[in-house]
């Protein structure tokens, strides 16, 4: 078989399966006889009821890419058992200006404003722009946002032009969440920082840095299931208790729960997807911990975080 065909027939399997499925909306069809199964032997594994029994906070969501948003979203948590999603409209690779955060933030606004008992806002700003980024912060506020979302490629999160952001964000007791990547190494190298990266991404040492200036802040560093070495993330950060990894990421490396709990505690993970929903959810579902980890991982430990400032789900 060559390569396309695999790749066609692979494509067409899969989406078969999805649209059989009920996380795809559609029910499965009852058989016309119920097989009946002996009391004593193995019993089939209810997959849903377990995803169904933890309750859920996604801590790093995106909005409003394609037409139907946020509404795919909220559909997803829907069948996935997600009660709140911490959305915002990243910056992505552009200047950055008051003009493009304040209006992708009136987007997060509307949303939120939309759909209050499922999204949780998180804004975006721009630290080149000091005193626009601090009146962006009281706007957010007031209109009810939780904190930052993912702050992007515009500047390091370590850079002086962050300080006064981080200030006013620790006064606030709210979560500093900012993008991040690390390339992936071999032998337990990691590749150095390279022109393939734009040059102001923050990278695991960049917040180890802004980590030790700033023990009171609390710093989420995103996506350790994007494809980076997240190995060396989770042994950078082991001595930093206030760096906290999100789980979001397309990527389902195997083992990847397992060490992050090992080396950081089940206390500084956080239930993420990055719009990766099923692949969000399985990976802690699917890893070697108990009940009581996976529901800190999946809500409690970023709701207690959110409580000290006044703003826990209930």
């Amino acid at each position: 078989m060559n390569r396309r065909n695999f790749v066609t027939r692979g494509a067409a399997g899969m989406a078969g399966m999805l649209m059989s499925s009920p996380l795809a909306g559609k029910a499965v069809q009852e058989p016309q006889q119920a097989t009946q199964t002996s009391s004593s032997g193995p019993q089939p594994y209810d997959l849903m009821k377990d995803v169904m029994k933890y309750r859920k906070i996604d801590v790093h969501a995106h909005i409003y890419w394609t037409d139907d948003s946020p509404e795919t979203q909220l559909d997803y948590g829907r069948r996935l058992g997600i009660e709140k999603q911490v959305i915002s409209r990243y910056l992505d690779v552009m200047p950055g200006t008051p003009e493009q955060f304040r209006k992708f933030n009136d987007l997060t606004i509307k949303a939120i404003k939309k759909y209050p008992d499922q999204l949780l806002g998180g804004f975006v700003l721009n630290p080149v722009y000091p005193k626009e980024s601090l009146e962006e912060i009281k706007r957010c506020t007031d209109a009810g946002m939780i904190g930052p979302g993912e702050l992007y490629y515009q500047v390091k999160i370590n850079d002086p032009k962050y300080y006064p952001v981080i200030e006013k964000l620790i006064d606030l007791k709210m979560i500093i969440h900012s993008h991040a990547e690390c390339q992936l190494g071999v032998g337990g190298y990691r590749m150095k920082y390279n022109g393939y990266k734009q040059p102001n991404t923050s990278i695991p040492e960049d917040f180890v840095d802004i980590a030790r200036r700033y023990p009171e802040g609390i710093f989420q560093y995103a996506h350790i299931g994007m494809g980076g070495d997240w190995e060396y993330e989770c042994k950078l950060f082991r001595e930093y208790p206030n760096i906290y990894v999100d789980t979001s990421g397309s990527n389902n490396a195997e083992n990847m729960i397992d060490f992050a709990v090992e080396h950081l505690g089940e206390d500084r993970l956080f239930f993420a997807s990055d719009n990766s929903y099923y692949q969000g959810v399985g990976r802690i579902l699917s890893a070697n911990l108990t009940d009581r980890q996976k529901q800190k991982i999946f809500f409690d430990n970023y709701n207690n975080l959110l409580k000290k400032g006044g703003r826990g789900v209930h």
